[in-house]
């Protein structure tokens, strides 16, 4: 069982929100040049959840959950890891990996946005001034002739932006809904219901399946990292931080994410970096920062986690 109140493990938490999802762009976009994207979603997430299985069992965690835990494991698992995440890794095959990261990075925008229409929390002076500054990053990048004339660009764009929506969806919801009390079980059946529907997608869409076997080598460590670091280690770390800090704290990994995968993109996979997008980043995570860093009412810990 976690230790809700424990400042290193928050600290650790945050650091791999941060640092290991920031690298998770570089390690899709090389999977899903060589793997149908929903096809290696299913894996990633199945192998993930079957071995967060076998692990709690190991450790004698309770697997036991209510109905309506299962039924909020389910929701948030299709809004955070078949929609939010395996779409979005089907949209890297028309965007570059640090472009990705960039529109990924309006992710507390959306939240601010969400919050306002379900809770109806006013906006704040700075909220105001991080979302405009959003809009402008926004436009600045997308509005370039290099990356919109791209074929299939800009319906990649808009699926990734609809990704977004849906993980800030998802981000308010898990804060408020009732889920098991061990964070480590939580993200064992999330991923084995994104799993299952994701592997019926891709026999929807009839992609072609292969044995983990057959992959090249570089294919086969980057879905092991993401199966790993990106989802057994950094997902459970991220529903831990969701209750146990604010939605927008949590949100706040969208400053550090893109420039780790601006920089791994174009060190490791040669992608283009120009001026407009450097400044567009530069505009974009300054609204970020101006919605984060917004005066807020400090979170009472032990009223959100429902139990």
């Amino acid at each position: 069982m976690f230790l809700k109140n424990s400042k290193l493990l928050i600290v650790l938490s945050f650091f791999t929100i941060y640092i290991v999802w920031g690298s998770t762009y570089l390690f899709n976009k090389i999977a899903v040049t060589a793997i149908p994207a929903f096809y290696m979603a299913s894996v990633r997430f199945l192998i993930s959840a079957i071995l967060i299985l076998i692990i709690s069992k190991i450790l004698k965690l309770n697997l036991k959950i209510s109905k309506k835990q299962l039924i909020n494991c389910a929701v948030s698992g299709f809004f955070f890891l078949v929609y939010g995440n395996g779409v979005f890794v089907w949209a890297l095959n028309y965007v570059d990996s640090g472009f990705a990261a960039l529109l990924a990075a309006t992710q507390p925008l959306f939240v601010l946005i969400l919050l306002r229409l379900i809770d109806r929390k006013p906006m704040q002076r700075q909220s105001v001034i991080g979302v405009g500054l959003g809009i402008i990053g926004m436009y600045l990048l997308v509005s370039q002739k290099s990356i919109t004339t791209s074929e299939g660009s800009l319906l990649g764009i808009f699926m990734i932006l609809t990704c977004v929506l849906s993980w800030a969806y998802g981000g308010v919801f898990v804060s408020k809904a009732d889920l098991p009390k061990n964070f480590f079980v939580t993200t064992g059946y999330q991923m084995l219901f994104a799993g299952l529907l994701l592997l019926l997608m891709s026999f929807s869409f009839n992609e072609t399946m292969s044995s983990p076997l057959n992959w090249a080598i570089e294919v086969q460590f980057s879905v092991l990292m993401l199966i790993v670091f990106g989802s057994i280690i950094a997902f459970t770390a991220f529903n831990y931080l969701l209750k146990v800090v604010s939605t927008e704290k949590v949100a706040t990994s969208a400053y550090v994410n893109p420039i780790v995968a601006l920089v791994l993109g174009w060190y490791f996979l040669d992608e283009e970096l120009t001026i407009q997008s450097i400044i567009a980043s530069v505009v974009l995570l300054s609204g970020v920062y101006f919605i984060t860093s917004r005066k807020r009412k400090v979170k009472n810990v032990t009223d959100t986690s429902k139990t």
